[in-house]
């Protein structure tokens, strides 16, 4: 079959894979029908999160058709039409039981403590081969899909594969009120699907920050308040906007890949280049391809630095083991609460999938960009540098 597959850092291919098989009697095997790029994936591919395994099937978002199932699972039937959800659980442990998915003590092959088991992620994540694919094997499958509904078409859910429940989780993590202010930092696709989600729970002041305008201009259409880091200093500006306190709550959409502005001190450039350097040792750049953030705990100090005293700050953004700059002296003297982790994706299907048939939320205009799978590459590219317009691109398998 053809997949994207991770040859090394700065380097990936369309090739043909074996395809998937029943390893297990709950496994199941999906024809996958759309899959999509995720931010996270552009760490993987930048080195900016390490411990990739060359060979390694990138994608751990898609919707597809169940091909064949093991003699163990029961809830689903071959010809199903499903969402797979991107982080992996058993459903039974301790965890699973009360719905934190990702950290499920059995899915992972390393054991209880090797941190969250997802598709086409690092080698201490499982590996588990990705779904930029024609076929995924899905284990624990009565735990691991989600059927879609008859009247709901791919690029109505794809979404829900990953990056909605993922912004929902944001802001469940900070905990919002309608009352509350809240500042977003970064507007790709989860910040701004943090922003239509702050939008249902009645939020009404909401502050985007980036430095890509087509994109400050998508969260503006949303409602959204923009600020361009690259032309005020965001500190400053939302204690502006904010007669000085700040806002309640801030969430990180950003994570490791973070950038700095120009504008900013050579003392703090020199802090930067030394946490480029230990968090991604290893890049490969090509031309202005896969080359890390400048900036990677640049979204974290400002989100530090501008809440409001006793306010929340809710990190979704991705961090690898190698990050360990956090202004923990400034949090703490503000009282801060800081939550944080990586999606329990199957918690929030219930609500967000009655979302979608309710037409609370429309997933399909934050989807910029369907290309077929063969095209992946040449995506991954124009998405990776920010180009203009490359939002959200997902991928027609079949």
């Amino acid at each position: 079959m053809k997949a994207v597959v991770f040859k090394n850092i700065g380097q990936i291919a369309l090739e043909d894979v074996s395809s998937p098989t029943i390893k297990e009697q709950k496994d199941a095997i999906i024809a996958i029908t759309t899959s999509a790029i995720c931010g996270t994936d552009l760490h993987l591919v930048r080195g900016a999160v390490a411990g990739m395994k060359p060979g390694t099937v990138l994608g751990h978002e898609a919707v597809g058709v169940i091909k064949s199932i093991g003699t163990d699972v029961h809830m689903f039937k071959v010809g199903d039409r499903v969402i797979v959800p991107s982080t992996i659980a058993c459903g039974r442990c301790q965890y699973c039981e009360q719905k934190l998915y990702a950290q499920c003590d059995n899915s992972n092959p390393h054991g209880p403590h090797a941190g969250t088991a997802f598709y086409g992620g690092p080698a201490d994540s499982g590996p588990f081969q990705g779904m930029q694919a024609e076929q995924v094997r899905v284990p624990f499958a009565d735990v691991n899909l989600v059927k879609i509904p008859d009247n709901l078409t791919d690029e109505q859910v794809i979404l829900l594969s990953d990056i909605l429940p993922t912004s929902y989780m944001a802001v469940e993590l900070a905990d919002v009120k309608p009352s509350d202010t809240v500042a977003v930092f970064g507007c790709g696709p989860v910040g701004q699907l943090a922003v239509a989600c702050l939008k249902i729970k009645g939020v009404k002041k909401i502050f985007a920050i980036d430095r890509v305008v087509d994109r400050l201009e998508q969260a503006a259409s949303q409602g959204a308040h923009p600020i361009n880091f690259e032309q005020v200093d965001p500190v400053k500006e939302l204690m502006a906007l904010t007669n000085n306190n700040g806002p309640s709550k801030v969430i990180d959409a950003v994570g490791v890949d973070a950038e700095k502005p120009s504008w900013c001190t050579k003392e703090e450039s020199k802090q930067f280049e030394e946490e480029v350097h230990n968090v991604a040792p290893r890049t490969n750049p090509d031309g202005k391809n896969w080359i890390p953030g400048s900036g990677p705990s640049q979204a974290l100090n400002w989100a530090v630095k501008s809440v409001a005293k006793c306010g929340t700050i809710s990190i979704i953004g991705v961090y690898a083991d190698e990050s360990r700059s956090f202004l923990i002296g400034d949090a703490m003297n503000k009282n801060l609460v800081v939550r944080m982790g990586n999606c329990n994706h199957r918690a929030y299907f219930p609500q967000l999938l009655e979302w979608v048939l309710q037409k609370k939320i429309n997933l399909v205009p934050f989807i910029s960009h369907r290309v077929p799978l063969s095209a992946a590459v040449n995506a991954y590219k124009h998405f990776d540098v920010r180009e203009k317009g490359w939002h959200k691109v997902i991928l027609k398998v079949s």
